[in-house]
């Protein structure tokens, strides 16, 4: 059993996370800015704004594997990028393993060629922001970290999120930087995507790299 914080533990991908986790028996806190109306048995919810250091200092505190589930989206896009700057630095003190949600367009169609996100003349412009700051996590950010922080970019398919809720098949695909569905970007609904999610942190066989899953 391990101590796994989840910030942003009410979103789509986070609370799927959270639920998957507590249900393998994991001890679970969730961090975020409302309390959810009906909690996830088994996970402990803390009511905090992950723009405040202080509050994010005192989940990661005793965590031993800490997820990053925040969007670049509303009152935290302009600070996405620090925010998660500061997770990754008070998980690497805590000596925690991280787990980062991240987004389809930082993979790449083939080994070796550019990621999606080099090219983002498709990319409709409401989204443009948060496709960008989602992907220079894994491009710049996690990169430039301590060699000590053990972390972890896990991609989903390019239909995954609310909008695409799909269904739970009880299975997943894993890949590397390289997506799995290149050609149409493939699907994942979030307790398939927190069913690989789990497993890898269970696994502890990846370590400073990007991976994807989809069905």
């Amino acid at each position: 059993m391990s101590r796994i914080v989840v910030i942003g533990g009410t979103g789509y991908a986070g609370s799927a996370i959270a639920t998957e986790a507590a249900r393998r028996g994991h001890q679970v806190t969730a961090l975020s800015r409302s309390l959810p109306e009906e909690p996830t048995p088994g996970v402990e919810h803390v009511q905090g704004d992950a723009l405040d250091e202080a509050t994010l200092a005192s989940v990661v505190d005793g965590a031993e594997v800490v997820v990053a589930a925040l969007s670049p989206r509303g009152a935290i896009t302009d600070r996405f990028r620090e925010v998660n700057r500061t997770i990754a630095r008070l998980a690497d003190e805590a000596g925690a393993r991280l787990f980062v949600v991240g987004g389809y367009t930082s993979l790449r169609p083939a080994a070796g060629a550019p990621r999606f996100v080099t090219d983002v003349s498709h990319v409709p412009e409401a989204i443009l922001p948060e496709v960008l700051t989602g992907a220079a996590q894994v491009v710049e950010d996690l990169p430039a970290t301590p060699d000590s922080l053990d972390w972890v970019f896990v991609s989903p398919a390019l239909a995954f999120g609310a909008y695409a809720p799909g269904e739970a098949t009880g299975a997943y695909r894993l890949g590397d930087e390289v997506a799995l569905s290149p050609e149409d970007g493939g699907a994942i609904s979030a307790p398939d995507y927190a069913l690989g999610f789990v497993d890898l942190i269970e696994a502890g066989q990846h370590h400073r790299q990007q991976v994807n899953l989809a069905v």
